[in-house]
């Protein structure tokens, strides 16, 4: 994706990271219903800077940095409605998400195992049961899947093929988040993947009815570079790598193996409408 016009615009702002007790203990849970998510882990406001791509998009890759960004505008007729009906979303908008997919990354076969649409408010953890309905941005500094939240991710969807993809060339968990309107409220952060030290991950419990996941929550760290895109378009997606398979590549480079994000509060768009955007998860497979 070319570069345009830089804007040079940071954003002093705050995350909230994870506040570790040091003694030990694990995260508190999330807890995932149908209906109603709860989150009282115990978060930290640490004060970044995060600072736009803007005219220098093409310095940021999935394998370089963990995250990238790539020209595509959708033309599914779902979008029409907002991305509101959740049945026209699965075959729709996943359709024309697999074919991106597989152009943006060269992946031979994606599997897209989870959406959100959040169209909701900042707050809507604190909303008690049924938030799930209200859905809106998070502003936690996390990865969506640990290495070993990856693998048994993995065999929990896919069982019976399970060996077998493990042992493929490579195999990747990346997200593609797009706004529905324009962002300027509660954009999205993603951190430089080399600027994040593993020692600055910590494993966390994602707990639903049937079987539990496990992602990485993040404690603050010296030297986290974090940054954003302004005035993110829907035709822009946003492609965050949660997991790769691969710790270098063919010619012996380092590669990028996951992005902690975080929505952030820009102060001069606090007064706006509740940001909307929907993200596809999936899993990408190499021959």
């Amino acid at each position: 994706m070319p570069g345009g016009e830089t804007t040079n615009i940071e954003v002093v702002t705050s995350l909230n990271y994870y506040d570790d007790p040091g003694d030990g203990s694990p995260p508190e849970p999330v807890y995932v219903e149908k209906s109603t998510v709860t989150n009282k882990r115990t978060m930290i406001p640490t004060q970044v800077t995060v600072s736009d791509i803007t005219g220098r998009e093409d310095q940021f890759t999935l394998d370089k940095t963990g995250f990238q960004l790539f020209r595509h505008e959708d033309k599914s007729p779902c979008r029409l409605d907002g991305y509101r009906d959740e049945e026209r979303i699965k075959t729709e908008y996943f359709a024309e998400m697999e074919q991106m997919m597989k152009e943006a990354t060269g992946a031979s076969r994606v599997f897209i195992f989870d959406h959100k649409t959040r169209h909701g408010p900042s707050n809507w953890h604190n909303l008690g049961a049924g938030n799930q309905a209200k859905r809106g941005p998070i502003f936690r500094a996390h990865v969506d899947q640990s290495y070993a939240g990856a693998e048994s991710l993995l065999r929990w969807l896919l069982p019976d093929e399970a060996d077998d993809l493990l042992r493929r060339r490579r195999w990747q968990i990346v997200n593609a988040w797009r706004p529905i309107k324009t962002v300027h409220k509660d954009p999205l952060a993603v951190a430089d993947a080399t600027s994040v030290s593993d020692d600055d991950l910590v494993a966390a419990r994602i707990i639903y009815p049937d079987h539990q996941r496990e992602s990485w929550t993040v404690k603050p760290g010296r030297g986290h570079r974090w940054y954003f895109k302004y005035e993110q378009r829907p035709d822009e997606v946003l492609l965050i790598k949660c997991f790769d398979s691969w710790v270098e590549d063919g010619s012996g480079r380092p590669v990028a193996r996951r992005a902690p994000h975080s929505a952030f509060q820009d102060p001069r768009y606090v007064q706006e409408d509740h940001r909307e955007s929907i993200e596809i998860r999936t899993m990408l497979f190499y021959d």
